[in-house]
Formats: structure tokens, C-alpha cells, sequence
């Protein structure tokens, strides 16, 4: 989904959920929205997913689209690595409220 396209998105949908993608690997954040029918869509300009330095630049731009909440998520490595699938998605304790 690209970046001006997400402020439509809100406008026009209710249920979705933003999350913050953090990886223990690194110090960027990427940012992936889920619709109420399971779809996943990743923040992209010009196709490409847009990755942010500081979770600051992903409030104000979280903020510009009318978004003020999300949920952090730390992706870990490991996991990938050795064949688990990816436990973010499913369990609540592994996602932070975010509120800004």
C-alpha cells in the first residue's frame, strides 16, 4: 500500500490494525497494515517498502494519515533461521500498544 494511499484507507475502513515492525537485527522499523478480512499490506513508496530510522518518524507519518495507534512488534531473527514461522501475528503478548 503506498503512503498516500493509507490516508484513504482509514477514511473508508474501521477495522484494521497497524502494526510497527521492529527487527532485533536491525535498527529500522517498517510499518504493515492488516484489513478485517486477513489481507497484509506493507507501507510502500513507489513500490518499495518504506523503512524508517526512529519510531518517531513513524508516528508523524502514522499521524499525517489519521492513525494514532499501533502495536509494536519485534521480529526476532532466530526464529526465521531455524524454520519457526513468525509468532507475531497470532499471540497479544508479543505486541506493545503504541499511542501517539
Amino acid at each position: 500500500m503506498e503512503l498516500h494511499e493509507l490516508q484513504n484507507f482509514v477514511e473508508g475502513q474501521h477495522h484494521f490494525e497497524i502494526r510497527v515492525i521492529g527487527s532485533s537485527t536491525s535498527r529500522f522499523y517498517q510499518v504493515e497494515l492488516e484489513d478485517m478480512e486477513g489481507g497484509r499490506h506493507s507501507l510502500c513508496r513507489s513500490g518499495k517498502p518504506v523503512l524508517f530510522r526512529s519510531l518517531e518518524d513513524v508516528y508523524l507519518e502514522l499521524k499525517r494519515a489519521g492513525i494514532h495507534q499501533a502495536y509494536l512488534v519485534q521480529q526476532v531473527a532466530e526464529d526465521e533461521l531455524v524454520g519457526r514461522s513468525t509468532h507475531y501475528l497470532a499471540p497479544l503478548a508479543s505486541r506493545t500498544p503504541l499511542a501517539f
